[in-house]
């Protein structure tokens, strides 16, 4: 049986810390984990300590290059997917993802969808060696990401909300 808390640990291609906290597993079906983090919710954010300050829900693809991070006001981003390496499971309980940067923002005010961090993904791939197809993954995940965003494409339409609604 899963575990209900799951440690998800987020780290830069180098192996430094990024982001490390608890979620509890809301669930999981054909899109991937859903997992939820409720406020006051302790933290580690690029090596410092941290507490969330607003909840939110992560989907944890199955085999994407990427994360979706699904939040409620007053956070001005209403979806935030990271661009980061396919998930890879410890047991059931601690789930290790490599973030390489990019990031595609659904702004909450406008709907506008943006890509971020193309700067910081230019100088890490120099400073890390990105592999040649690490980058293709990570751009091709982006593209997809910026349509899907914008084109109603679940679960970034409507299908996030009734696990956000268990954390707020």
């Amino acid at each position: 049986m899963p575990s209900d808390v799951v440690r998800v640990i987020y780290r830069k291609y180098d192996g430094s810390a990024h982001r490390d906290y608890p979620a509890r597993r809301l669930a999981e079906d054909e899109l991937g984990v859903w997992l939820g983090v409720t406020e006051g919710t302790k933290s580690v954010y690029h090596g410092r300590p941290s507490v969330e300050q607003i909840p939110f829900v992560l989907l944890v693809p199955h085999h994407a290059w990427w994360t979706g991070m699904f939040n409620p006001p007053p956070r001005t981003s209403e979806v935030y997917c990271d661009i980061a390496s396919p998930a890879r499971w410890e047991n059931d309980d601690t789930v290790h993802l490599i973030d390489l940067d990019l990031d595609v923002v659904r702004r909450r005010s406008t709907g506008l969808v943006e890509l971020r961090d193309e700067d910081e993904f230019a100088e890490h791939r120099a400073r890390f060696g990105y592999p040649d197809d690490v980058v293709a993954q990570a751009e091709a995940a982006a593209r997809w990401l910026l349509d899907a965003l914008g084109d109603g494409t679940e679960p970034f339409a409507t299908s996030y909300r009734k696990w956000l609604a268990l954390v707020v």
